[in-house]
C-alpha cells in the first residue's frame, strides 16, 4: 500500500513538472479559472491614436453628399433671413433677435441634427437656465471678469447636471453681461430672445429636414 502511494505521488508531480507555464493557463482559463500570473494585458500600437485622430476627419463618417452640405447651408441662410426681418419690425422698441448664439445654434440644429446638442429639451433647458444664470450673475457682482467666469461655470454645472448640455448656450451670459443695450430686459432674457429665436430655428429645421428626405441630390 505504501508503495503504491509512493509511486502515484511521484508520477503526479513528474506530470505537474512536465506541463508548462503556456499550458497551464491555457487549461486554466478553459475551466474558467485564472493563473496568478495572468494579468491580460494586451500590448497595442495604437496607444497614441486617439490623440492623433482629434487632428484628422472622422474616418468612421462617409463623405457628405451635395444634399448634405446644400441644405443645412440653405437652412441657415433661411434663419437668418427670418431673424433679420423680424429685427426690422423690433427695430422701433430698440431689441433684436439676430444674436451671435443663434448663429452656433443654426451650426448645431441644420449641421448636426442628431447630435445630443440638437436635442429640443437640450436647446431649451440650456437657452432658458444659462440666460437666468447671466442676469443673476450681474445682478451678484456687476459688470466685469469675475462674473463672466462665474456665470460660465455656472452655465456648464447647470447643464452637465439637467443633462442638457448645448455649447451655443454657454454663451448667452457673457453676451449679457457685457451687452449693456441687454440689461433692461432683466429675467426676460431668459426668454428673449435666446428662446424665442430657437423657437423659430426648429420650425426651420423640421422644414429643411422634410426637404432633404424628399429632394435628395
Amino acid at each position: 500500500m505504501g508503495m503504491q502511494l509512493r509511486i502515484s505521488y511521484h508520477h503526479h508531480l513528474h506530470h505537474s513538472r512536465s506541463i508548462s507555464p503556456r499550458a497551464k493557463a491555457q487549461s486554466g482559463r478553459k475551466k474558467g479559472t485564472s493563473s496568478p500570473h495572468n494579468y491580460g494585458i494586451v500590448a497595442s500600437s495604437n496607444v497614441g491614436a486617439p490623440l492623433w485622430d482629434t487632428w484628422k476627419p472622422d474616418k468612421a463618417s462617409s463623405a457628405p453628399s451635395l444634399s448634405d452640405i446644400i441644405w443645412p447651408s440653405a437652412g441657415a441662410f433661411a434663419a437668418m433671413a427670418i431673424l433679420g426681418r423680424i429685427d426690422e419690425l423690433l427695430r422701433p422698441k430698440g431689441i433684436s433677435m439676430t444674436i451671435a448664439p443663434l448663429g452656433a445654434v443654426c451650426a448645431v440644429l441644420f449641421a448636426t441634427p442628431t447630435s445630443p446638442g440638437a436635442r429640443k429639451y437640450n436647446v431649451f433647458m440650456s437657452q432658458i437656465g444659462c440666460a437666468a444664470i447671466g442676469v443673476v450673475a450681474l445682478s451678484v457682482l456687476g459688470p466685469g471678469w469675475v462674473a463672466r467666469s462665474c456665470a460660465l461655470a455656472a452655465s456648464i454645472a447647470f447643464m452637465i447636471y439637467t443633462r442638457s448640455t448645448h455649447p451655443p448656450a454657454a454663451s448667452l451670459p457673457i453676451l449679457f453681461i457685457d451687452g449693456a443695450k441687454l440689461h433692461h430686459l432683466s429675467f426676460g432674457y431668459a426668454l428673449f430672445p435666446g428662446a424665442a429665436g430657437c423657437i423659430i430655428l426648429c420650425l426651420i429645421q423640421a422644414m429643411v429636414l422634410h426637404l432633404k428626405d424628399n429632394f435628395k441630390f
